[in-house]
């Protein structure tokens, strides 16, 4: 039943459940109030009747204590006089009380007696006659009017209970419609809204406005993934080209002109092509896993021991050299520190004159790795898109190599923390520094 009615109660519009839960308050408390308004009523008519009855209670005590005898029939018919035990004393019969009853009078509170079906209200004061003797005097007064009127106003304060929370809750859906009018608005634009345009932003500044700026924002962010999207496919569509076309064009020529002499190196300059092919693939699918997010969990991966590995790695270019201490943790992952020393390397490699260098800085809570050369280094205007996919500042220089490298090493630092930045080595030559997070103690 219980999961029914939670199924239920999530099926329902907003503007639904905020009715229903307005009305469903507005009805508990009105209710509340309504009894509290009864009870205050049935304590002010209870208050009056007991002063009432006091009042005509002390003047019998005057009259007695004045030496009046206490069969006097001029005492009205509402007063009774008793001995300290509730025995009457006025000769006119029994009180209509039980002795429990009696002595609650007798012990000085007012008591509310039923006999023949009729409501009584009754107090006693204590009177001393002129002998020493003492009586009580009871007086009593009927409560069936006021009890007609605490039914009345009863059943009128629960029905202007109800018809108010009716009205709290008209108004909440009033409200709540009102409120919710531009979120239809804003949805309504949203699902014709065509691409690069932007939600309009409500006048008031309120919850609304700040949610359509989120929304524009989230617009602009898809836009700007979409844009850079559509331009990786495309530069990665033109990569790809020249290394195919270059193998089809070798095959076409070796089929069309078989010539022995030249077969070797026709060999040669296909297996050197499909090189450069695997090598762009692998970057590409290196830097569209970064770009998803699947990464291997992160642990302590020693630097200085990964750059020992890559430095067996390097073929080309002046023989580099490593400074740092022994050892050099940092959080990523053994493949992704590879990835990142080769293409450093390679890149220093590619460029460097006669000298590359690689230094491990461990710096507190990070832990820096610094890869110079001495080749003609990165102009100031060209630090930051150095690292941008498909960017080449030199053809010549490049060796046909597509300009992910650096690109790739940005996305594997970043998505571990880090951060990586191009800068002019002590050479005049490229410096570029990646900075990981070193694990906690």
């Amino acid at each position: 039943m219980t999961r029914r009615a939670r199924a239920w109660w999530r099926r329902r519009t907003l503007r639904t459940r905020i009715t229903v839960v307005v009305g469903g308050v507005a009805v508990v408390a009105l209710v509340l109030f309504a009894r509290l308004g009864v009870t205050l009523l049935y304590s002010t008519l209870l208050g009056a009747a007991d002063n009432e009855l006091n009042h005509q209670a002390g003047a019998v005590v005057s009259r007695l204590e004045g030496g009046a005898a206490v069969t006097d029939p001029t005492v009205l018919p509402t007063i009774r006089i008793t001995d300290t035990a509730g025995t009457p004393v006025d000769g006119r019969g029994p009180l209509p009380m039980s002795p429990k009853e009696v002595r609650t009078l007798a012990a000085g509170e007012a008591a509310n007696v039923v006999a023949g079906g009729a409501a009584a209200r009754w107090i006693a004061e204590p009177a001393v006659l002129p002998d020493g003797t003492t009586r009580l005097v009871l007086a009593s007064g009927d409560l069936v009017g006021g009890a007609t009127l605490l039914a009345r106003a009863a059943v009128g304060f629960l029905v202007a209970a109800l018809v108010v929370a009716v009205v709290v809750a008209l108004a909440a859906w009033s409200a709540t419609r009102a409120a919710l009018r531009p979120v239809d608005r804003m949805r309504a634009a949203a699902a014709a809204l065509p691409p690069g345009r932007r939600l309009p932003l409500p006048v008031a500044h309120d919850e609304l406005r700040a949610l359509a700026e989120e929304l524009n924002s989230l617009l602009a962010r898809r836009d700007d993934a979409v844009a850079r999207l559509e331009r990786f496919t495309g530069d990665a569509a033109h990569e790809l080209r020249s290394p195919v076309a270059a193998i089809r064009a070798q095959a076409e020529v070796a089929v069309a002109h078989p010539d022995p002499a030249l077969a070797d190196e026709t060999l040669r300059e296909v297996a050197l092509e499909a090189q450069r092919l695997s090598g762009l693939l692998s970057d590409l699918m290196a830097l569209a896993r970064a770009d998803a997010g699947r990464r291997a969990d992160p642990g302590p991966v020693d630097v200085v021991m990964q750059a020992h590995a890559a430095l067996d790695r390097v073929t080309t270019g002046p023989a580099p050299e490593l400074l740092g201490p022994e050892s050099a943790l940092v959080v990523a992952t053994a493949a992704e520190v590879g990835l990142v020393l080769d293409n450093l390397l390679g890149n220093a490699s590619r460029y460097a004159r006669t000298r590359v260098r690689i230094e491990v800085l461990p710096a507190g809570r990070w832990t820096r790795l610094v890869v110079s050369d001495d080749g003609p280094g990165i102009p100031a205007a060209d630090r930051l898109r150095v690292f941008d996919r498909f960017t080449r500042l030199s053809q010549e220089a490049s060796g046909g190599h597509a300009g992910l490298g650096l690109a790739l090493v940005q996305a594997l630092v970043r998505g571990r923390g880090g951060e990586v930045t191009a800068g002019e080595s002590a050479w005049g030559g490229a410096r570029l520094e990646a900075r990981w997070p070193a694990p906690g103690p």
